[in-house]
């Protein structure tokens, strides 16, 4: 399962968004440091079902009329503050945990009621565009010390007659998700000397920055855009990064009236229906958060959820069948399973994905949508719906 990491400064709104994704119980509070032990839990990115091809919606629990939710894992760390790679508001306990993640959620107060340490202030008083760039530098900061602690390693293997420096600094960086491939493309971006003797701190920082970039990529929710100027907001739209404007408050008021049957909202829906349930003073809070939608399409959680795993993971949906024509499996569930594999996946990917039997035993997939055999090198689209034949 993917994991994506919430992170950010205290008090940005990141469990609040948490627990709108998940709908799990957290502490949500008004001051730094209301998570000290990460959460960690099941939430969804949205896709269109193959289903609304055919006459009839599947019958998949993820499914809602043709909306596919697919589970992804949601990580929720505490607070960074400013110094965290030295250890400031146990930083490196909360970096630590990042590591799992193969995404990132960079959660901004958009409304800058909150200064650098998290702290509340009057809104408007600190500027949210600073606290775009810090999460980065800290990150990159606290590898590059990973790597500067770790290099005399890298300076002794060097001394073999074999020795390989993709290898060796994938071996050093495998718990943050590098891979020799990766290194690989790393080291051509980056200027060096042959001998790891001769590196200095910059060339350290700049492969940390670099591999950072590569394993972790960063997406911003610029939250509390329902109490932020807009001005706030217009201006993190115009970096030079993918930023998604957010109500995370917005989001779980709409998940929690929807469990009460007070309004028709499935996460992700750019608006919402008001039901006849409500009170004067509900609907009128439940309509400025409909201008608010209107306004930055949508709450915003959903779609950061999405761009993060769509867009920078570059992945996609297959749904594994047993009968081609059916969309089934043994049982007649129609579309039971989805998956999340990387763009350029191929059936034998989906087999493994599966089970590792039925991608030892494969033999051959059929797309069922056209009814026609496909062969094993043939990469995955958004929506394939495939049989796939093995021998176990």
């Amino acid at each position: 399962m993917l994991s994506i990491a919430l992170a950010g400064k205290p008090n940005a709104g990141k469990s609040t968004f948490y627990t709108a994704a998940t709908m799990a119980d957290v502490d949500v509070a008004n001051y730094p440091f209301t998570t000290i032990d990460a959460n960690r839990g099941v939430s969804y990115v949205r896709t269109e079902c193959p289903c609304l091809e055919r006459d009839e919606r599947c019958n998949a629990d993820d499914c809602e009329d043709g909306k596919r939710y697919v589970p992804i894992e949601l990580l929720d760390v505490a607070g960074l503050v400013p110094g965290a790679h030295e250890g400031k508001g146990l930083g490196n306990q909360f970096l630590d945990e990042l590591t799992n993640a193969d995404v990132i959620v960079n959660v901004v107060d958009a409304s800058g009621g909150t200064n650098e340490k998290g702290e509340p202030v009057d809104i408007g008083d600190h500027d949210p565009l600073e606290d775009i760039d810090f999460i980065e530098e800290e990150m990159d900061l606290w590898l590059a010390g990973i790597v500067d602690r770790n290099w005399e390693s890298v300076e002794r293997k060097s001394r073999s007659p074999d020795f390989d420096i993709d290898d060796a600094l994938a071996d050093m960086l495998s718990g943050f998700g590098a891979s020799p491939k990766g290194i690989a493309t790393v080291l051509r971006e980056l200027d060096y000397p042959e001998d790891p003797i001769q590196w200095e701190d910059e060339h350290r920082e700049e492969l940390a920055r670099l591999v950072r970039e590569r394993t972790k990529p960063i997406v911003v929710a610029a939250n509390k855009i329902d109490v932020a100027p807009e001005e706030n907001v217009e201006r993190l739209l115009e970096l030079d990064k993918p930023v998604i404007p957010t109500t995370a408050e917005g989001e779980l008021a709409l998940r929690r009236a929807a469990d009460n049957d007070l309004v028709d909202y499935d996460p992700g829906d750019e608006t919402l229906e008001i039901g006849d349930g409500v009170s004067d003073a509900q609907r009128e809070a439940l309509e400025d958060l409909a201008d608010t939608m209107a306004e930055w399409d949508g709450t915003g959680v959903q779609s950061a959820l999405d761009y993060a795993v769509y867009d920078l993971l570059d992945h996609i949906t297959a749904y594994p069948v047993e009968d081609a024509s059916k969309w089934s499996d043994g049982s007649g569930n129609i579309l039971p399973d989805a998956h999340l594999l990387p763009a350029g996946s191929t059936p034998v990917d989906l087999a493994y994905a599966v089970h590792s039997d039925i991608g030892d035993g494969y033999l051959h997939a059929v797309d069922a949508k056209s009814n026609r055999e496909v062969g094993e090198d043939y990469e995955l689209e958004e929506g394939d719906v495939i049989k796939i034949v093995s021998t176990n």
